[in-house]
């Protein structure tokens, strides 16, 4: 059997995890300890971000044609992928955050949404917070004039309750 035919399999395994994905995000690896690497690992997976370790010249040829191609310059050294379906800064902001504990972890770049971000840029889109915790703020804001109001007329309404008596 040909190399080729043995690498296909894993080909088609990585297109597909790109497939649909919102994006991906490349980093180096080396130096984690196996109790880092299980706990990266555990944490994306909670929070449905795939990740995992393949040969760069076989993302190369699984990315081939989409948006994804852009992140070959970074495909040097060990590299590991993390691919988002749902959340598209969830990669990033795992990574980056399990960076500051474990520092051997290297961000290398990442695609969102199709475009292309540098590690700096990685740091600063894992600054962004997730769309549940936006929703929530928004919710907040737009609860807290309601609120507000709500109080202000139960105090003018017990205000003129203690004046009629």
């Amino acid at each position: 059997m040909a190399k080729v035919e043995l690498k296909q399999p894993i080909i088609d395994e990585i297109r597909a995890l790109l497939d649909g994905a919102v994006s991906a995000t490349v980093v180096d690896y080396r130096g984690l300890t196996v109790s880092e690497d299980t706990q990266l690992r555990k944490t994306l997976r909670e929070a449905g971000v795939q990740y995992k370790v393949f040969k760069n010249t076989l993302i190369k040829r699984a990315a081939e044609g989409t948006d994804f191609s852009q992140l070959d310059g970074f495909l040097e050294g060990p590299t590991a992928i993390a691919v988002s379906r749902d959340d598209a800064t969830a990669a990033a902001r795992i990574l980056a955050k399990f960076a500051k504990t474990a520092p051997k972890l290297e961000l290398k770049g990442a695609v969102v949404e199709g475009k292309l971000y540098d590690e700096k840029e990685v740091q600063a889109l894992a600054e962004i917070p997730s769309r549940e915790e936006l929703l929530g703020r928004l919710l907040g804001s737009i609860q807290s004039p309601v609120t507000n109001f709500a109080r202000v007329l139960k105090q003018i309404a017990e205000k003129g309750e203690g004046e009629a008596a």
